[in-house]
């Protein structure tokens, strides 16, 4: 087992932004960390005090939160790949996202960056959770640049005051020293919509560092929903009209194969 601060995971901590631009403007932002994950490193998580696998404590970090909700991540996410042509992709996967504080926890927008054997970086999912607890992995090419830039037709119900004919164009920063990552939605006129923002610095994993950024970030996870929520009800108040919203699955992915054919099917 590897010694405390020798960890390939680690964390990072900055800052989140969202602002919506049209047909109102509506915008906040607050400082936030994440955990970046190495998922065939789960195992030696064990050796730090304030930081659980599958089981509650200060700070957590439980499988059935991502994936298909059933465990066993790395597997699932290997499988993923492999079903889809992307075998090489799965020789290592890191998973940024929020812990569990408490016991709570929402992540709006999960991000694997998956590696082949050299380490170079092939494919990034990037795994969207709604509110109603279903989930839309979009599958996508890394490419070679050290500023990612995709693109893809939103999938899935998000927000109720925005519509799913839209479409996402991120921006990632793999991690590294810092790690950032940018999401823009436009509709079908290229007029943009909304834009989020997180940024942050690389911190060693360690029992230290999760103890100063728990008393920094007091009940960070649950000030995420209820930031959503906060944000929902200021644009309800300014009489935007709801979007309908399909049930749709609770778990599906979208990706394009090698010969460019678009899919979408329930996992």
């Amino acid at each position: 087992m590897a010694n405390q601060g020798t960890l390939r995971s680690g964390i990072y901590a900055g800052k989140v932004m969202h602002q919506r631009l049209q047909p109102e403007q509506h915008g906040f932002h607050y400082r936030t960390f994440s955990l970046c994950i190495d998922l065939d490193e789960l195992p030696a998580l064990k050796q730090l005090r304030l930081l659980s696998v599958n089981r509650f404590n200060l700070l957590s970090f439980f499988e059935k939160d991502h994936g298909n909700g059933h465990g066993d991540l790395a597997s699932h996410v290997r499988q993923l790949l492999t079903r889809r042509g992307y075998e090489q992709a799965g020789a290592r996967i890191r998973l940024l996202c929020y812990p569990r504080i408490l016991g709570y926890v929402f992540n709006p927008l999960s991000v694997y960056f998956c590696y082949d054997a050299s380490d170079q970086l092939q494919v990034i999912l990037y795994e969207v959770t709604n509110t109603f607890k279903q989930r839309h992995t979009y599958l996508i090419p890394a490419g070679n640049e050290k500023q990612l830039q995709h693109s893809c037709d939103k999938q899935m119900y998000v927000s109720p005051f925005m519509p799913l004919d839209t479409r996402y164009s991120f921006s990632i920063k793999p991690p590294a020293g810092a790690v950032s990552v940018g999401i823009r939605q436009h509709d079908m006129q290229q007029q943009l919509l909304f834009k989020a923002t997180f940024a942050g610095q690389h911190q060693t994993l360690s029992d230290a560092a999760l103890l100063r950024l728990f008393i920094s970030h007091p009940l960070m996870t649950l000030k995420v929903m209820a930031g959503i929520h906060w944000e929902a009800l200021q644009l309800w108040r300014k009489k935007l009209r709801l979007q309908p919203r399909e049930k749709g699955p609770r778990n599906s992915i979208s990706w394009y194969d090698q010969n460019g054919d678009f899919h979408n099917e329930s996992l």
